[in-house]
This record gives C-alpha cells, sequence and structure tokens, in this order.
C-alpha cells in the first residue's frame, strides 16, 4: 500500500468537513446526466463544490478503498482559485483551497 493513502484520507475528510462548515455540502445528488459530463471538473453541468461531493471525494475514497494507483498529478487548488475568482465568496473559500493545496501536495508526493 501506499504510504500516503493514510494522509491522503484524512485530506479528504477535513476537504468534506470544509465543505459542510461553508454550507457547500448538497444533501440532494444531482442528475445523473450532470454527473456524466466528460468535460474537465464537468463544468459545464455541475458547480465546483458539487463535482468536489459528487465525484472527486467518491472516486478518490474508491482509489484508497481498492489501492488502487494514485493519479500522478492533481491540479485542483489551481481549478479552485479560477473558480472562485470569478466569485464573490469573501475569503470563504481560503481554508478550502488550503486544503485543496495540501491534497495536490499529496498526490505528488515522492513515494
Amino acid at each position: 500500500m501506499d504510504e500516503r493513502f493514510l494522509k491522503i484520507a484524512d485530506q479528504l475528510l477535513l476537504i468534506e468537513r470544509e465543505l459542510r462548515i461553508q454550507g457547500w455540502w448538497d444533501d440532494v445528488p444531482p442528475s445523473q446526466e450532470a454527473l456524466s459530463s466528460v468535460e474537465p471538473f464537468s463544468v459545464d453541468t455541475l458547480d465546483f463544490e458539487q463535482w468536489l461531493q459528487w465525484i472527486f471525494l467518491p472516486r478518490m475514497k474508491m482509489i484508497l478503498e481498492q489501492g488502487l494507483p494514485l493519479p500522478n498529478a492533481s491540479g485542483i487548488q489551481e481549478m479552485a482559485e479560477m473558480v472562485f475568482a470569478s466569485r464573490n465568496v469573501q475569503g470563504k473559500d481560503r481554508q478550502l483551497q488550503a486544503l485543496l493545496k495540501e491534497f495536490d501536495l499529496l498526490i505528488t508526493a515522492s513515494r
């Protein structure tokens, strides 16, 4: 097992917690059509926070649970920067961006 798995699992829990704290966690999933987008980050059908909740977190949890290889790279924090720069969230996004940056660093850390 990759030694980063436990740290990444903890980071995923922190990301989920932050989404909930900020009120960006949905109880009702988007439509199957919205979840089936082939665009990066599902930008055509989901808000970034929805993508984190309904696509990113479940995929990463599945990878960890099944012991599959981790991605070689991650640019989620960069995407978050672009998304939040276009919104007026008044700093609510800072903690989430910090958590996503730490996730990106864990993914690219040497094994």
